[in-house]
C-alpha cells in the first residue's frame, strides 16, 4: 500500500469498528449480554497510536501502542453514556481516557485526549480502576488505585505498593486531585457513597496487608470521613465478609457505587478465589438497608456473572470486573464490565429484575448439605408446574 492508501484502510477500519451495531443475548433472565464488546485496543484514537505525518513516518507504522481497554468507571452525562476507561499502553502503563456512547451498547467514541491527571505525593508509577461518584455535594470524584515502588525492598522489582488516589471535577476534563486516602492499611477498590451519611463522606473500602494479597483483611469496608480533601480513615468495619470455599475465599471488593432503589441499596462487587489456573474473578451482588447502608439485607448465594465463551481469554484470563453502571431514569440498567483485562462489555438489566434477584435467591448456606436443601425446596414448589 502506498502512505495514502494504508492511512484510508485505517480510516475506513477504525470508523466501521467504532459504528459496528451491537445486539442482546437473551440469557438467565436476571441480565442480557450484549453480543460485541463496546471498547477494545482497536477503539483507540489513530491520533494517539501514529505518527500521521509522511515525512515523519513514511511507512505509517504504529508508534504508541495500546493493549488494552478495560475497567471503566461509569455515568451519565448530558444524556450520553460516558466511561472513564483504564487504558494500558504496550508499555504496561495504564492511563484514564473518557469515551462516550448516545445509547450506552454501542457507537462508543473516545474523547480527543487522554484525561491529564495531576500528580500528588510520589508520582504513581501507576494508576488504573477509577470508580466515579457524582456526589450530593456537587462535584464528580474519582477515586482510583495509585501504584507506586515499595522502596523497602527495592531490590524487588515486583514490589509495589497501593493507595487510594482522589479526584474531583466538574467537567470530566479538567481534575483537581486531592491527598490519596490515609489508612492504616494499603488500600485498592474504594468507592465513594453518592449520598452524606450522618453528615460525613462514606467509603466502601478494601483494607490490605499488602499490593496483591488481601492478608488479614476480612472483605468489604466501610468508613466515614470529614472530607474527601484529606481524607484519613480513623474507624472501618467489615460489612461484606469474605467466607472459606465461596467466590470470594481469597479477597473481595465495591465495584461501582452502589444504586438507590425504594428497597434499599444495589450493590455489585467482585470476588476472587483461587483455582488450578490461578486466581478467578467474578461479579457478585448484595442490598443493604436505606437507613443504613452499612447493614447487608440480603446476598444471593454464589456469582452474578462469570466470564463465558472467549471472555475467558485475555491478558489475564478468567476474569470478570467491573467498577461502572449507569442506572436510566426509567429503570433500566447498563452494566460495564471487562474481561480478562482486556477490553470491554456491557450487559443490561434493570432495577427491578436486580433487586428481585438480590431479594429472592437463596443465600450462600456455606456446605454442600444446605445448598441441596434450597434446590429441592425449589422443586417442592414446583411441583406440578413443569413439563412431564
Amino acid at each position: 500500500m502506498t502512505f495514502n492508501e494504508r492511512l484510508a484502510w485505517l480510516k475506513d477500519n477504525h470508523r466501521a469498528l467504532i459504528e459496528k451495531k451491537n445486539s442482546p443475548i437473551e440469557g438467565n433472565g436476571i441480565y442480557e449480554r450484549w453480543e460485541n464488546p463496546i471498547l477494545t485496543a482497536a477503539h483507540a484514537p489513530l491520533e494517539w497510536r501514529y505518527d500521521l505525518n509522511r515525512e515523519r513516518n513514511p511507512f505509517l507504522m504504529e508508534r504508541i501502542g495500546v493493549n488494552a481497554t478495560l475497567n471503566s468507571g461509569a455515568i451519565k452525562w448530558n444524556g450520553k453514556y460516558v466511561l472513564v476507561v483504564r487504558v494500558e499502553g504496550n508499555d504496561r502503563k495504564s492511563f484514564f481516557a473518557v469515551a462516550e456512547s448516545p445509547n450506552g451498547v454501542d457507537n462508543f467514541k473516545f474523547w480527543p485526549r487522554p484525561i491529564t491527571m495531576p500528580e500528588w505525593g510520589e508520582p504513581a508509577t501507576n494508576v488504573y480502576d477509577m470508580r466515579l461518584t457524582a456526589h450530593e455535594d456537587g462535584w464528580i470524584y474519582g477515586i482510583f488505585c495509585v501504584e507506586r515502588k515499595d522502596h523497602t525492598q527495592e531490590g524487588d522489582l515486583s514490589a509495589a505498593t497501593a493507595a487510594a488516589g482522589v479526584a474531583r471535577t466538574k467537567d470530566l476534563v479538567n481534575w483537581e486531585r486531592l491527598p490519596d486516602i490515609q489508612s492504616r492499611s494499603q488500600q485498592r477498590n474504594v468507592v465513594l457513597h453518592p449520598e452524606f451519611v450522618n453528615g460525613k463522606y462514606a467509603l466502601y473500602t478494601r483494607p490490605q496487608d499488602g499490593f496483591i494479597d488481601a492478608g488479614s483483611g476480612g472483605g468489604i469496608g466501610w468508613a466515614l470521613v470529614d472530607t474527601m480533601d484529606g481524607a484519613v480513615i480513623k474507624e472501618e468495619k467489615i460489612i461484606n465478609l469474605r467466607h472459606y470455599h465461596t467466590i470470594k475465599e481469597v479477597k473481595n471488593g465495591e465495584g461501582p457505587h452502589p444504586i438507590k432503589t425504594p428497597k434499599g441499596w444495589l450493590h455489585l462487587a467482585h470476588g476472587v478465589r483461587g483455582c488450578a489456573s490461578g486466581l478467578r474473578y467474578v461479579l457478585y451482588m448484595y442490598m443493604t438497608a436505606l437507613d443504613d447502608p452499612s447493614r447487608v439485607i440480603a446476598e444471593p448465594g454464589g456469582f452474578f456473572m462469570v466470564p463465558q465463551g472467549w471472555e475467558y481469554i485475555g491478558d489475564v484470563m478468567n476474569v470478570v470486573f467491573s467498577n461502572g453502571w449507569i442506572a436510566d431514569p426509567d429503570g433500566r440498567v447498563f452494566i460495564y464490565y471487562a474481561s480478562s483485562d482486556t477490553r470491554m462489555h456491557v450487559a443490561t438489566s434493570t432495577i427491578d429484575r436486580l433487586v428481585d434477584y438480590c431479594l429472592n435467591t437463596p443465600a450462600d448456606g456455606f456446605r454442600t448439605g444446605l445448598s441441596v436443601e434450597a434446590i429441592n425446596r425449589l422443586i417442592d414448589a414446583n411441583e406440578g408446574r413443569g413439563d412431564k
